[in-house]
């Protein structure tokens, strides 16, 4: 498989004038500043007493990941956003820490990477589902990349819907502990 089964990493050393993407929040701002004001000095979303953190890992090398995780990025996107409006009338605030993996960790457990904790609980826990694996591409190599199994599917890429689900229980346990 060749360079068009990759995908760009987009993480970015520096971000675009006037938006912050510090917290993936795209509030404009002035240049001057380097982060919105939608979060306090502390990390946490401003009139949210309550915080959901979502934690994602995923392979980085040499600036590239798999499809794999490159779609899951754009699901993890939906579900934040999607969490973020539902849970915020809750006083319910959502963060997205997100860590690389280099590839050297990658090669003694490659299940490692896409994996996602809500409140510290990876979100096969909260589904009551199950990890698997399967061959994935080059940036993998020869290893088997996770996957997770969940509603009668295996599913490579972790849909939004599957995300917001385990959100969504995980936000029910702050509110009601």
């Amino acid at each position: 498989m060749g360079s068009d089964n990759m995908i760009k990493s987009r993480i970015s050393k520096t971000s675009e004038a006037n938006k912050c993407y510090q917290h993936r929040c795209h509030t404009k701002m002035p240049k001057t500043e380097k982060s919105c004001e939608c979060f306090s000095s502390k990390g946490t979303q401003k009139g949210s007493a309550i915080i959901l953190k979502i934690k994602w890992t995923r392979l980085i090398s040499e600036g590239e990941t798999c499809p794999r995780c490159g779609s899951t990025e754009e699901e993890l996107r939906k579900a934040l956003s999607t969490l973020k409006q539902s849970l915020a009338p809750l006083g319910i605030g959502v963060i997205l820490q997100k860590e690389e993996i280099p590839i050297a960790e990658f090669r003694k457990d490659p299940l490692q990477s896409n994996r996602i904790w809500i409140n510290n609980r990876l979100l096969e826990e909260w589904i009551e589902g199950r990890v698997g694996q399967s061959p994935c591409c080059d940036v993998c190599g020869p290893h088997n990349c996770r996957t997770v199994q969940a509603e009668g599917q295996i599913f490579e890429t972790i849909p939004a819907e599957i995300i917001i689900k385990a959100g969504l229980l995980a936000a029910s346990q702050l509110v009601n502990p």
